[in-house]
């Protein structure tokens, strides 16, 4: 494994298989930030990703780590950032889960996620058996973890290296 350099973010993908180029077209297209290669800084969500994968998949599970040059991502044009379960963000994810093509627009988009704390809000949101304010009264008692989505090609095979794969 190479060393970290101050611009980089350690990164992780769970899930099956070791995948050391990733490509974005693999993606599902109706995911929170829409289709692309999505990893997290947060090792634990990566590991219970990949051990749920494993389980569903009857494989074994892998988690893959990278790093991720974050601030020159930043500089690029086509980059949004959620930083709380909000109207906006609710609003982006309900907009993709319906196959809405909100997230071609970007190149690279991080946030929460909708997971198993926060998707039976937004389900009912979905299918509007919760108004928006009832759904981000209850959103705003979550601190969101983190998921990073890379959409562009070009952008992962610039900013995203493969750094090894962890046992678990």
């Amino acid at each position: 494994m190479g060393g970290i350099k101050m611009n980089e973010v350690v990164v992780y993908h769970g899930g099956t298989d070791i995948v050391e180029a990733p490509i974005c077209i693999f993606g599902r297209r109706n995911l929170d930030f829409g289709q692309g290669f999505y990893v997290t800084d947060i090792r634990k969500q990566a590991l219970d990703w990949a051990i749920l994968m494993a389980g569903r998949r009857k494989r074994e599970p892998v988690l893959n780590r990278y790093l991720l040059n974050r601030d020159a991502i930043m500089t690029e044009d086509r980059c949004k950032i959620f930083k709380a379960y909000d109207r906006d963000w609710l609003e982006f994810i309900v907009a993709s889960r319906r196959g809405e093509p909100v997230a071609e627009a970007f190149d690279y988009i991080e946030g929460g996620v909708a997971n198993d704390r926060v998707v039976d809000t937004v389900n009912l949101y979905m299918l509007g058996l919760m108004d928006i304010d009832t759904a981000l009264g209850r959103l705003s008692q979550h601190q969101p973890n983190n998921q990073m989505c890379l959409l562009a090609q070009e952008i992962t095979d610039k900013y995203l290296i493969y750094d090894g794969t962890e046992p678990i």
